[in-house]
């Protein structure tokens, strides 16, 4: 009788591997695997930095940035750094540090970017500065007569106020921005407290922006739904038909979209000429230029939005859920409201969202269908962007939206779940 030797059978010889470089192996190929995932996440990451990340926190930097009185009047804001303007007098250096700054920008880009700034402190700030700077390079200074030489150019150097808000809106990051997006500032005591009534502008923007892109979104879901199930139960034809009616928007340009909308809709109109011919009405009806050309032509340019996720949610419940409530004897509005419409809660998420996101930040529209009275906080964003160039008021105002948005998108996901929102059965 023979016998085989340990680790052979027949003429095959297996070795035994030692623990050690069967864990270095199993190690490098982990390793191997992590690499490949990161190459691969690599584009969306650096997509999400760059496209994504980066502006937004630009936009939170330039919402806190205040270089423009330490570039404009360094050796003033230096001092006034130090001096505690609730116990102590303003130092006499202070002056002289003023005159020296403004003779130094006089005739260069800071003095007007200065100007500027402190004028959002106090309303005439900018005139000051303007006028002390361009009278005083024709003045002779000595030395000890700087603070009788701003007296005499303009008496409310007289005025501490002016000194608070100067050495206020020397530091390098200011909340002044974020307060004023919000109707709030900070007073010569160093408390924060509301502007004056007639200045709140900005919280009747937000609340007027939030109220014009809810309604918009209700009207988009409440016509949006039905009209997804019908194409979801419409023949194939009906359904291709309203599909193409749904995704014209989409291949119109906005301009001539909004454009077409003017043209049908004012005095002289398609619309109220139509009205008129029939008898409905006899004088014509103010459709646009007001709340009702923006609610109308929103709804309009942003239905699509509402409808396709609500058809792609329908499309996945099955037809017999309905078929079987009625055959256990549940009416077909108890068996819709029970069974078909939770069912459809996924869709209705998604689009009232994606709706909602994209109404919200909407200026375009209702600057060529509204008055002045249905602006909304995109237009002032892009009123300080592009016509003011006030970088940090701009942001402010985008990340109070964006506050906003993400609020309401937290409640929403305490109330619905994550998954409701993103369209997730």
């Amino acid at each position: 009788m023979s016998t085989t030797p340990l680790g052979t059978t027949d003429n095959v010889h297996f070795e035994a591997t030692e623990p050690g470089t069967l864990k270095k192996s199993m190690h490098r190929a982990e390793k191997g695997r992590r690499a490949i995932t990161w190459l691969l996440l690599a584009p969306l990451l650096i997509y999400t930095s760059v496209f994504f990340v980066l502006p937004l926190c630009t936009m939170l930097y330039k919402a806190v940035d205040n270089p423009e009185v330490i570039s404009g009047a360094p050796n003033t804001s230096k001092l006034l750094s130090t001096w505690q303007s609730k116990s102590t007098p303003l130092p006499d250096a202070a002056y002289s540090a003023l005159v020296s700054d403004l003779k130094h920008a006089y005739g260069k880009p800071e003095l007007g970017e200065l100007a500027r700034r402190l004028n959002y402190e106090i309303s005439g700030f900018r005139s000051l500065i303007m006028k002390s700077a361009r009278k005083l390079p024709a003045l002779k200074l000595g030395s000890n007569d700087a603070k009788q030489l701003l007296y005499d150019i303009d008496n409310r150097w007289q005025d501490t106020r002016y000194w608070i808000a100067l050495k206020r809106s020397s530091e390098r990051f200011t909340p002044y921005y974020l307060l004023a997006a919000l109707d709030l500032k900070v007073n010569d005591k160093g408390e924060i407290g509301f502007v004056d009534q007639e200045q709140r502008v900005y919280t009747k923007v937000l609340i007027r922006t939030l109220t014009i892109a809810t309604v918009v979104t209700l009207i988009c879901l409440l016509i949006g739904y039905p009209l997804a199930a019908l194409m979801v139960r419409a023949p194939k034809p009906v359904t291709i038909i309203l599909m193409l009616a749904i995704m014209l928007p989409f291949w119109t340009s906005l301009l001539a979209r909004t454009s077409a909308w003017i043209v049908t809709l004012q005095a002289n109109g398609i619309f109220n000429n139509f009205l008129i011919s029939l008898g409905i009405i006899a004088e014509p009806l103010e459709l646009i230029f007001n709340s009702t050309g923006v609610y109308i032509v929103m709804v309009h340019i942003l239905l699509p939005f509402a409808v396709l996720p609500i058809y792609n949610n329908l499309q996945n419940i099955p037809n017999h859920l309905m078929l079987a409530s009625s055959s256990l004897g549940a009416h077909p509005v108890k068996g819709f409201i029970s069974i078909y419409l939770p069912l459809s809660i996924p869709g209705i998420s998604a689009g009232g969202l994606l709706t909602f996101i994209v109404a919200v930040g909407y200026y375009i529209t209702p600057s060529l269908v509204g008055s002045a009275g249905e602006q909304m906080l995109g237009y002032f964003i892009a009123f300080y962007t592009n016509t003011t160039v006030n970088w940090g008021m701009a942001s402010a105002l985008g990340i109070v939206l964006l506050l906003c948005v993400m609020g309401l998108y937290a409640l929403a996901s305490v109330t619905l779940g994550v998954k409701q929102l993103a369209g997730i059965k």
